[in-house]
Parts: C-alpha cells; sequence; structure tokens
C-alpha cells in the first residue's frame, strides 16, 4: 500500500483541455480528450467498480455562481463511467451538518439532482462515518471519514477552481476536506487555527483519501474573496491528473499563484510530493504559448500573513496574530439566516436583533461566516499597519 501511494502521488502528468464554454457537447468532447492524454479513463475503472465522484458543493448555489463544480463536467464524466460498466455516486460533505435535509436543497440547487435523473447516477445518502488510523500522516493520526469514501473502490475528485479567504487557493487537494462529515470540519477548524497546520492536515486527507484521479473544472472559475463570496473569472480549461498535488500545482501557475503563497503546495513540496518548478511538471494537451498565467484577484488575507523576513518562532507568532485580517459583517446584506453563527467553529458569532456579531477575541480567522454566507454579507478587512506592509 504504502509503494502504490508513493507511486500516485509522485506522479509528474498534468493534462490541460480547452473548454470554452459548459455546452455539454463541447464538455463532452473536451472531458474525453482530457483523459485521453493521461492514457484514458478505462486504465482507471474495470466493469461492476463503484466510482466516488467527490464533487465541490460547498453551498446551495446555482451552477452559473461558480461556487460548486459545474453539472456539465459531472454529467459528462458519468457518462464515460458507465460506458465501462461501471456504478456511479456523487457525493460531498459541504458546509454545514452532514444530512440528507441540509444536502437535499444542495443537490437540487447545484444541479446535481438533475444529473442523477438525466444518467441515473445515484446521490449519495449515506450518512455513516467512519475512524481510520493513520500513523503516517504528520498531523491527523486518526481520520474519521463519511463511510462511502472507503466502501468506493474508485474515488474521483472534481474540484473547482477558486481561491480562498483562509487557504488562499482552493483546488484538487482542499477538495478532499469534504469527505469529512459536517461539523467535524469545524472542529479541525477550531484546532488548527495556524492555516500552515490547517493545510498540513488537508495534505494528510489527501495523502490518505488517495483520489485515483483529479479533474479541475476551470472553465469558469473564481477570483477574489472565494469560495462562495468571489467573482466568476472565465479561464476556459479543464484539467486532469492522477496526483491532486501536481494538478495544484499548475493550476495555481495558470492563475498567477506563487507556490510560496499556498500553504498547501509549500507542505507538499516540503514532504517531496510535487517538485519546487512548475517546469518539471509533464504538462500535456496544452501548447506551451497557450499555458501561461492569466491575473487573478487574491484574497486580502494573502498579504497578511507573516513579515517578509525571518523571525524568531515566537515572535513570528505574534506579528501573525496581530496582522491577520477580521471579518465584517455586512448587515444591510444579511437575511438572519444564521448560518455563520451555527457553522461558526470557536462559536464567537452571536445573533443579536436577528444580526450577527463576533467576538473578535475568539475569532480565529477561518472565515467560515463568509464562506457559508449565501448573501456575502461577510468582508474581509486588513488593518491599517496590515495594508502598510504588505502593499
Amino acid at each position: 500500500m504504502k509503494v502504490e501511494r508513493s507511486v500516485i502521488m509522485l506522479n509528474k502528468k498534468v493534462a490541460f483541455i480547452p473548454c470554452k464554454t459548459y455546452q455539454q457537447n463541447e464538455v463532452n468532447q473536451a472531458v474525453q480528450q482530457l483523459l485521453a492524454e493521461l492514457g484514458g479513463l478505462a486504465q482507471y475503472i474495470k466493469p461492476g467498480q463503484k466510482v466516488l465522484l467527490k464533487v465541490n458543493l460547498l453551498m446551495k448555489k446555482p451552477p452559473e455562481a461558480a461556487v460548486t463544480t459545474h453539472p456539465a463536467l459531472v454529467e459528462a464524466l458519468v457518462n464515460q463511467i458507465q460506458a465501462l460498466g461501471a456504478k456511479t455516486i456523487i457525493a460531498d460533505s459541504p458546509g454545514g451538518p452532514f444530512t440528507k435535509a441540509w444536502l437535499k436543497g444542495i443537490y437540487q440547487e447545484t444541479g446535481m439532482v438533475k444529473v442523477a435523473k438525466r444518467t441515473g447516477a445515484e446521490l449519495n445518502w449515506n450518512f455513516e462515518q467512519q475512524e481510520f488510523s493513520y500513523p503516517e500522516g504528520r498531523i491527523l493520526k486518526h481520520i474519521t471519514l463519511a463511510k462511502i469514501v472507503k466502501e468506493a473502490d474508485v474515488v474521483i475528485s472534481l474540484a473547482k477552481l477558486k481561491t480562498h479567504g483562509f487557504t488562499i487557493y482552493t483546488g484538487a487537494v482542499k477538495n478532499l476536506f469534504g469527505t469529512i462529515p459536517g461539523l467535524l470540519k469545524a472542529d479541525y477548524h477550531l484546532r488548527l487555527d495556524d492555516v500552515r497546520d490547517f493545510s498540513d492536515m488537508l495534505v494528510d486527507i489527501a495523502q490518505f483519501v488517495k483520489p485515483t484521479l483529479s479533474i479541475m473544472d476551470a472553465v469558469i472559475a473564481m477570483e477574489g474573496p472565494g469560495p462562495s463570496a468571489g467573482e466568476p473569472k472565465s479561464v476556459g480549461l479543464l484539467a486532469a491528473s492522477e496526483n491532486p498535488h501536481g494538478l495544484d500545482l499548475a493550476c495555481c501557475y495558470i492563475i498567477g499563484l506563487n507556490p510560496e503563497q499556498v500553504p498547501t503546495l509549500q507542505k507538499a513540496i516540503a514532504r517531496g510530493l510535487i517538485p519546487k518548478n512548475i517546469r518539471e511538471l509533464d504538462i500535456r494537451g496544452i501548447a506551451d504559448e497557450e499555458f501561461k498565467p492569466i491575473p487573478f484577484k487574491v484574497p486580502a488575507t494573502s498579504r497578511s500573513r507573516h513579515l517578509p523576513i525571518p523571525l524568531p518562532a515566537k515572535l513570528d507568532d505574534f506579528f501573525y496574530k496581530l496582522l491577520r485580517p477580521k471579518p465584517i459583517f455586512i448587515h444591510k446584506k444579511c437575511i438572519n439566516c444564521g448560518l455563520c453563527a451555527r457553522n461558526c467553529p470557536p462559536q464567537c458569532i452571536e445573533m443579536i436583533a436577528s444580526k450577527p456579531q463576533a467576538d473578535l477575541t475568539r475569532c480565529i480567522r477561518c472565515f467560515c461566516c463568509q464562506e457559508l454566507c449565501p448573501e456575502q454579507a461577510v468582508e474581509i478587512k486588513r488593518s491599517k499597519l496590515s495594508r502598510l506592509i504588505f502593499r
């Protein structure tokens, strides 16, 4: 098992295929070409197998909001999997509770119900969880997953390319955080409030889940204060790799993010799971002149981490906490749903007169409040000192 994991995670092949729209015919053709660049889907899937499609269904948003994996991509992959005689299950544990009542509306709004009806794919309604020992983990020595993940013969991650207020970038590796059931994710945020530790934990999860294949929805991505409050950004690409870390490295290059800015990439490089330099990846399916960065707006938090000089650990930690941005609630946009308060890991948000108020002395800056707000009523603000230092 250890040898198999190492072989998969060190794979340097990353394929890109242009795909300008979500028209189903165009997506079908692009997915077929994308998988052909990696040797074809049949090498990964055998007849009769159970294939789990781990999509990104962060919240109840329509596909055009660019928050979730687009249903056209899911449908294209389901059809190709079923053509090989395998069974498909569409699954995610998004923000909030891992329950049927919560997921039912999300499946509907994100277009997954229509995909299931058109293709015969299953939507996951199994909410059991299971704990596994993982002594090789850097942060997690035990991992609790949605049981359906380990019951599947093959796991394919279908991520959405977005910037992220806490982790700066969210893609193939961050998508696998959705294998952790429901509100247990809030516990991880609470225990690992330093983004460096949190990102090391995300790498642990990716290494343990070990997706057979990772595919990136970058037709329409998201820039700015993602993963839900940013702006849709046309990139016009689909990408795939057996190595989720390599896929993220290549996609960060496309959106102009230096690996040193992205904590999950820093941790993957430190573990030897990917090379430091994008040029060491085996990029396929795209001409050199088309494989170039597209200017992307990044979250304000990307410039608010650490002073650009080496400091002793305690002093570095002091300035890290001093310079951290904070959430600001825009009450005129707020619809009084209380999602921010119910899903705040340290429970530092209280609904007062039906509006959220936060005790920032207890805030861990995970920005789950912004991530789950359906009305973009939470903004992340930097202090004057932070803006002065990190221009």
